[in-house]
This record gives structure tokens, C-alpha cells and sequence, in this order.
């Protein structure tokens, strides 16, 4: 891992201090020379910028070497006694060369540890660099070109770097949004790095920390995976009910689906479902293609009943067409008739009505055509009409004057007489014909009817009067009352005699009654 950009020639790359980190617990071995082993794992070359002959390591930076990888500048140092310091060469002046400070890196704040009395590192002469695990020490490398405090500082800057990632960690479980099992996985690859780590500080709290913040993320993902198992319960639920509904769809009698609403209501729910799909929890993968399969084979059932529909629909199309083109060329044929094709006209629109549809575009231009062919034979009845009108209008003023006439029919007090008028006028009526317009005889055919209605009026209330058998039963009536009222007399007569007040009111109320009788009758 490289923290800056490498020197800017190779003459300063060949003056580099090397920073050997151990990578085995055997490196601790003082006896060996730190310096001879090029077989390493990994080293850290540590490059120093050098200027007019002075070292400067303001921001010092690892660069990793795979094992198998030949460097240069690694060999050439490690050549050298490790004890010896690495002669460095002044460099040659470049014209125009100005040495340009490198700003300080932005590094993580390192997270604030109780201090300690013990220091966690050290450094032995040699430039080997140990950290303090409990009580006892352990060789993280070495960093032999360079001051004890140089030392102390590379490896604690890899440990700030650890402590930054286990901060960064506990910061995003605090602020939430991140997956509690993304950030476990996170955690136990950086516990992976800190676990003997080559870096020098207190290595045990960040365990501990790492530790505790494994405890929260394994409830808190405890807490997620219920979450998840109740919305992957709902989304089920959810898409469940779609392919229910559709299904409920799928069973209806094809005859009776009304197709452009189903259709657009079988869209709708698959919109639904898309977007369950793409915005919802994925299902478990047997129930998810069971519930497709389900809702693909009633979408696939209603596409097959839609099809059939429309090409039994295009069939009917077809026969109503081809009978409804029959019909207008029956109706175009009854031209030549003029008025007298009304009547042929009427029974071909019946047959019209029962020929079903043809499809709008095609139902539009074939009535458009019957309808001409019909307007064309109602055009020659409402000339024929017109002219009849003109000829009529002198009809209509003789009617007009027979009914002046008729007005005395009403005015004549014998019977006979005014039946005797009305009837002449009959007769004359009926000699000017009929006249037109409809209404205009329909109005004046009203007014004659009324003075004969009421001539009839007076016919029948003179033989009600004058009928003889009504006559005799009346007259025999009214002697049986005339007999009735002088035997009533009579017996008011006794009653006064007697002064009885209950005969008398008696009879009094029977003569009163049979005398209102009397007189109803005319006697």
C-alpha cells in the first residue's frame, strides 16, 4: 500500500532508507541480521526525501513489495550491513529544479486511549521495532535507517490508520443505514488486520472494541434478519393477493368479460408486480417462481381467452358487414319508387337492428349510406306533402266556414231540428276530403267532433226523459207515494188526537221523506 508518490529520479530512489516489517514471530530473533532476509513476505520501503544533503521524513511512506518481486533499490540497500548506515549521495543540481514541500497527509484523528504508564513500542538498536501485547513484546519490524522516534511514528501511523477503520466502523453503526450484516463482515476483516498487526499502540483496546462492536451488530442483525423475514412475509402476502386477483380474473366466462377494462386491469397488476419486484425483498427463490408461475399461466389464460374473443369478434364483424352491405343495396334500389318505398325502406331497417355490429369504422360508412337511400324516398313524401299543403289550403277554408255553421247546432232548442243541421254540415265535410297538412285537418276534424258530441249529449238526455217505460215505472211510483203520504197524513191526524209526542215526530219524519221523494220524481 503506497501513501504518496515515488521520488522524482532514480538517484534518490537508490538513497531510500527500507523499513523491514516482521511479518513472522521469529523475526524477534536478534541474533539474525535484519537486513539479509529477501525472501520476506513483505517489506515496506520507506522513501525519504533528500534535499542538499539533509533527511527528511515529514510523511513517510510504506510501499508493499509481493513476494517473487525483484526492486532495485531494495537489493542495493539490503547489500549493506544493517548496522552500517546507507551512504547517501548528494544529488546533482538540475537547472530549473525546485524542491517543492510535500503536504502533510489528512489522516483519521486516532481515537483517544487512556494514556498509559508503559510505552506500547520501542525500539532496539538495531532499528528492530516491538509492541507491548500484555506483558510481553512482539517484533512488528524493523526500521533501521532511521531515529528510535521515526520508528515509533511509522508504526503508530499504521495504527492510527486501524484505529480510524474500527472508528469509522462504530461511526456508521451510530448513524445508521448501513447493513448491520454488511458492517459484521466489515468488522471481521479489519479484526483480521488488527490480530497481530504491525503497528504499534494498544492493539488489545481495538480488539475490544472490535469485540463489542461484534456484540451490538450481531443483535442488531438478529433485529434485521426478523425485519427481513417479516417483509419477505408481507411481500408474499402481497403477491399472493396479485395472483389471486388475477386468477379470480383468469376464471370469469370469457363471453361475459368486458375485455378493454380487464385488459387494462390485467396491466395494472402486472405493473404492480414489476415494481413489488424491483422495489420489494427478494423472495425465497422456490416460492417466488411458484407465485410467477401462477400469475404468468392466469395472465397467459386471459391472453388466450382475449384472443379467442377478438377473432370470433372479427368473424361476426365480418357477417354483419357483408349483411348490412346487402341491405344498403336494397335500400339504394328503392329510389326509383319515391314515397311509395317507405314502407320497404321501414322493413329493411328492422332487419337492420338485428344485424348486429360491423365494427364502428365499418358500421359509420354503411349507415351513412342506408340513411341517404332512406332520406331520398322521405325527400319525395315531404314534397308531396308540400304540394298537397298548397293545394289544401283552400280546403281548409271551407271546413273553417262549416264549422261557423255548426255553431248554431247548439243554439237550437228542438232536438230534431239541430240534428238536422249537423248532419248537412256532415255531408259537406266529408265532400271537400282531406286536406294538408295532418295537422291542420287533425285540429279541424277536433272542433266538428266536439259540437257532435255535444248534440249527442242533448239526444241521450231527452229519450232518458221521454222514454215510456221509464215514464211508467216513474208514474207508478209516484201513486204509490201519493197513497203512501195520505195514509201518513191520516196517521198523524190519530197522532195529534192522542197527543202521543213520540207518534207524532214519528209520522211527521215519515211524511217529510215521502214527500222529498214525491218531488225528486215531479209529482
Amino acid at each position: 500500500m503506497t501513501d504518496a508518490t515515488a521520488p522524482a529520479n532514480d538517484e534518490a530512489a537508490a538513497a531510500e532508507p527500507v523499513a523491514r516489517e516482521s511479518t513472522d514471530d521469529s523475526a524477534a530473533d536478534e541474533a539474525q541480521p535484519a537486513a539479509t532476509d529477501t525472501s520476506s513476505t513483505a517489506i515496506d520501503i520507506v522513501r525519504i526525501e533528500v534535499v542538499e544533503g539533509e533527511t527528511e521524513a515529514p510523511d513517510v511512506v510504506a510501499e508493499e513489495i509481493v513476494e517473487g518481486e525483484v526492486v532495485e533499490q531494495a537489493v542495493e540497500l539490503e547489500a549493506a550491513p544493517s548496522h552500517a548506515p546507507a551512504p547517501v549521495p548528494a544529488p546533482a543540481p538540475t537547472p530549473g529544479r525546485v524542491p517543492v514541500p510535500r503536504p502533510p497527509a489528512r489522516r483519521a484523528p486516532a481515537p483517544q486511549t487512556p494514556a498509559s504508564a508503559e510505552p506500547f513500542g520501542r525500539v532496539d538498536d538495531e532499528g528492530t521495532v516491538s509492541v507491548r501485547e500484555g506483558s510481553e513484546w512482539r517484533v512488528v519490524g524493523q526500521y533501521p535507517d532511521g531515529t528510535p522516534d521515526e520508528a515509533l511514528a511509522y508504526f503508530e501511523r499504521k495504527f492510527a490508520d486501524l484505529a480510524g477503520e474500527v472508528t469509522l466502523l462504530e461511526t456508521r453503526h451510530r448513524a445508521g443505514g448501513a447493513s448491520a450484516s454488511d458492517l459484521r463482515a466489515t468488522s471481521r476483516a479489519v479484526r483480521e488486520r488488527v490480530v497481530g498487526a504491525a503497528a504499534v499502540g494498544d492493539l488489545a483496546a481495538l480488539e475490544a472494541r472490535l469485540a463489542a462492536l461484534d456484540a451490538t451488530l450481531s443483535e442488531a442483525s438478529a433485529e434485521e434478519a426478523q425485519a427481513q423475514r417479516a417483509a419477505v412475509d408481507a411481500a408474499i402476502a402481497e403477491r399472493t393477493a396479485l395472483v389471486e386477483r388475477i386468477e379470480a380474473i383468469a376464471a370469469r366466462d370469457p363471453k361475459s368479460i368486458q375485455w378493454k377494462q380487464t385488459s387494462a386491469e390485467v396491466t395494472a397488476l402486472f405493473e404492480q408486480w414489476q415494481a413489488h419486484q424491483a422495489s420489494g425483498p427478494r423472495l425465497p427463490k422456490a416460492t417466488g417462481q411458484q407465485l410467477w408461475k401462477r400469475f404468468r399461466d392466469a395472465r397467459a389464460t386471459l391472453d388466450k381467452h382475449r384472443r379467442e374473443f377478438y377473432a370470433g369478434l372479427d368473424e361476426q364483424h365480418k357477417s354483419a358487414r357483408d349483411s348490412k352491405a346487402r341491405l344498403v343495396e336494397r335500400a339504394e334500389a328503392l329510389a326509383s319508387r319515391g314515397e311509395d318505398g317507405i314502407g320497404a325502406y321501414r322493413t329493411l331497417l328492422d332487419e337492420w337492428k338485428l344485424s348486429g355490429r360491423a365494427g364502428k369504422k365499418a358500421d359509420d360508412a354503411l349507415w351513412a349510406r342506408f340513411k341517404a337511400a332512406g332520406d331520398a324516398l322521405y325527400a319525395a313524401r315531404a314534397g308531396r306533402e308540400l304540394a298537397d299543403a298548397e293545394a289544401s289550403k283552400e280546403k281548409i277554408e271551407a271546413k273553417r266556414a262549416l264549422l261557423d255553421e255548426a255553431a248554431a247546432v247548439g243554439a237550437e232548442k228542438d232536438i230534431a231540428k239541430a240534428r238536422t243541421i249537423l248532419t248537412g254540415i256532415q255531408r259537406k265535410w266529408d265532400e271537400i276530403g282531406r286536406v294538408y297538412p295532418r295537422e291542420a285537418e287533425r285540429a279541424l276534424d277536433d272542433d266538428l267532433r266536439k259540437i257532435e258530441q255535444a248534440l249527442k249529449a242533448r239526444e241521450d238526455a231527452a229519450w232518458k226523459n221521454n222514454n215510456p217505460e221509464t215514464t211508467a215505472r216513474q208514474n207508478d211510483m209516484t201513486q204509490q207515494l201519493r197513497d203512501a203520504i195520505s195514509g201518513l197524513e191520516a196517521d198523524l191526524e190519530k197522532a195529534k188526537a192522542s197527543k202521543n209526542a213520540a207518534a207524532i215526530a214519528k209520522a211527521t219524519e215519515a211524511l217529510e221523506a215521502r214527500k222529498s221523494w214525491l218531488k225528486a220524481l215531479g209529482g
